[in-house]
């Protein structure tokens, strides 16, 4: 019995799309932590980045696998690839559940870690740094509790509301009476996260879409081979 050649190309064409994909997807998050600056304070809460390049990668390794596998017409290569898959399409639904799930919590989460930062006098002139740069691009002043976090340090002037000049405002960045940052930036820290949540879900959706096509092309290349190959002879 003939193996269908439309399956074959298709899952052939299918599988370097999918490599495609996680060459982007890894280099888009290669440069996202290349620019992120190694901000001590915000790298710990955008675990997202490592988990893309991880993704691209696994991605990169799988479609090149794949497209091996339906060139070849290789059982044992597609029965892995098909296996693989399915495993990511586990973990992808039971993260994106997670993720979706744990949105609520998120908030409580950061304050609490940044609280442990508090007070921000015994902390290193590193963090002090950056908290700076954090509070001039995202237009906010201390941690937690705004201005008085700096407390007995004087207020530094990234606090100021004009210091800094940015060309696109950004929403809520109102000022107190004495003409400092009112809202802490736990806040913008939190909607930065929820904002990249949404991102990561929307990706991890598709990704899923691209699985289970692969999953139904494999399989059904799989079998063609089986019945042409017969139960007997190795892959």
């Amino acid at each position: 019995m003939a193996v269908n050649k439309c399956v074959k190309y298709l899952l052939f064409f299918f599988n370097l799309l999918f490599w495609l994909s996680g060459c982007l997807i890894l280099a888009v998050s290669i440069y996202l932590r290349v620019s992120k600056g190694g901000n001590q304070i915000t790298n710990q809460y955008f675990p997202a980045v490592n988990l893309m390049i991880a993704i691209g990668t696994i991605i990169m390794v799988l479609g090149f696998l794949g497209c091996c596998g339906a060139y070849r017409e290789s059982r044992c290569m597609l029965l892995l690839f098909f296996i693989f898959l399915l495993i990511i399409f586990i973990l992808l639904v039971a993260a994106g559940i997670a993720g979706a799930v744990s949105q609520n919590k998120m908030e409580d989460w950061v304050n609490k870690q940044l609280k442990d930062m508090l007070p921000l006098a015994n902390q290193p002139d590193t963090v002090k740094s950056d908290l700076k740069n954090l509070q001039k691009d995202f237009k906010c002043c201390g941690l937690v509790n705004g201005k008085t976090d700096w407390s007995p340090d004087p207020f530094p002037e990234s606090c100021r509301c004009n210091v800094t000049k940015s060309p696109t405002p950004v929403p809520g960045a109102e000022c107190d009476s004495e003409g400092y940052y009112s809202m802490p930036c736990s806040t913008r820290i939190v909607n930065l996260m929820k904002e990249n949540m949404v991102i990561v879900l929307g990706i991890a959706f598709g990704i899923a879409v691209l699985l289970i096509f692969g999953l139904a092309f494999s399989m059904a290349l799989y079998c063609q081979i089986s019945k042409k190959d017969g139960p007997t002879t190795n892959a």
